[in-house]
């Protein structure tokens, strides 16, 4: 049986970003291509997971791109609420990647 890492303790970059007043891009970034290839390769990355963590539809998900040549994930999502509207909390959408952190993923 082999163990399980958080994508924190393998991915060199997990962050949010805002990308518009309706938008956030999540990114992540590998350091290797080695680590890069062996995330993409389980799956574990992918629009059902994006849906759970964000409590999104998946086809409300705009972009879901595996960016092979800067060994990273792109996914830009709507934001929950518009930016800088009542209730917003997080105006630059900076602190929106951390449920990506605590994504367990299959590792030898």
């Amino acid at each position: 049986m082999g163990k399980e890492v958080f994508l924190k303790d393998i991915a060199k970059v997990i962050r949010s970003k805002n990308a518009g007043p309706f938008e956030m891009t999540l990114d992540i970034i590998f350091k290797t291509k080695e680590d890069y290839e062996k995330v993409k390769s389980s799956g574990v990355i992918n629009e059902e997971l994006i849906s759970q963590l964000y409590g999104i539809e998946k086809d409300r998900i705009i972009a879901f791109v595996y960016f092979d040549a800067a060994n990273a994930v792109k996914i830009t999502i709507p934001r929950l609420r518009p930016q800088g509207s009542i209730g917003e909390t997080d105006m630059h959408a900076a602190q929106q990647h951390v449920p990506l952190m605590y994504v367990e993923v299959p590792w030898e």
